[in-house]
């Protein structure tokens, strides 16, 4: 595996990938590598003769009162994980690399950033689509793939692709739980084994949802009350949002009549957590 740590020594290393007619596959992380990301290096072995991947803590998705500080690095550990994984090409810049002067331009998905996590972290989404923006222009891949525990983002890049005719096409790949069912996120590392067993809340207030939607409920209020009761019964974990929304404009519905995303979001301790499931017809 290649590392890379600036922006021309990836791109002229991408150019010779797919000079030599492979498809280059794209998985952009902030480390703190986990099974879920791993899984999305799997998918894009599957599908791709090459694979690329970037490390890169983004300032700009972080608030000035948020975790970018404390938030986990294991560089060498997450480099062992992608060589075992077979990973050709590893991105690894530093801030001053990818932003080397304050930043004027950015990409905004006007309409669809301020949506759940966008309402709770204001320029978030600004941050995410920016930095994938960038990201895409260096790599040039012809996938990228994402995983649905961040289904607002990926819903975001979906639509900033489409907008900007960027040649690119965005997998996402499904979420990769914990086997008592906690959805695998580089902020787990925050939790102590306590904490561990408060938060699976989330994945319980979202299995109340779907129980209830396989049992012929469509009415979303009455979807999100039930999963708000199974909230009620963990009182030290914090409900940020709990929402049922369009899958694709995020909007809040009110009757499930298409495809819907049922998306959660709370603090347990000082770690934001959140999980979702997609709610539809089954054939």
């Amino acid at each position: 595996m290649d590392i890379l740590d600036t922006i021309e020594k990836m791109r002229r290393a991408c150019r010779l990938a797919r000079r030599a007619g492979k498809r280059l596959g794209f998985v952009p992380t902030m480390g703190a590598l986990h099974e879920g990301h791993l899984s999305l290096i799997r998918a894009a072995k599957a599908q791709c003769g090459a694979v690329a991947a970037s490390i890169f803590v983004n300032p700009l998705q972080f608030a000035p009162t948020e975790d970018l500080a404390k938030y986990p690095r294991r560089f060498e550990r997450d480099c062992e994980l992608l060589r075992n994984e077979g990973v050709d090409l590893l991105f690894a810049p530093t801030v001053e690399e990818m932003y080397p002067e304050k930043m004027i331009t950015y990409v905004t998905v006007e309409g669809l950033s301020d949506k759940l996590c966008g309402k709770s972290r204001p320029g978030h989404f600004r941050g995410v689509t920016t930095v994938v923006a960038k990201l895409f222009h260096i790599v040039e891949p012809e996938a990228a793939f994402f995983g649905q525990k961040d289904a607002v983002q990926a819903v975001l890049i979906r639509r900033m692709v489409k907008d900007l005719s960027l040649p690119v096409e965005i997998v996402v790949c499904p979420i990769v739980r914990e086997p008592e069912g906690l959805a695998m996120s580089s902020r787990n590392a925050y939790l102590d084994a306590q904490q561990r067993q408060q938060a699976l809340v989330l994945s319980r207030s979202l299995q109340e949802v779907e129980r209830l939607f396989r049992a012929g409920e469509r009415d979303a209020g009455r979807l999100v009350a039930a999963g708000k009761r199974v909230f009620a019964q963990e009182p030290s974990v914090r409900l940020d949002y709990l929402e049922i929304v369009d899958s694709e404009t995020l909007n809040p519905l009110t009757q499930i009549t298409r495809p819907a995303l049922a998306a959660v979001a709370a603090f347990v301790g000082s770690a934001r957590l959140i999980d979702n499931l997609a709610l539809q017809k089954q054939s």
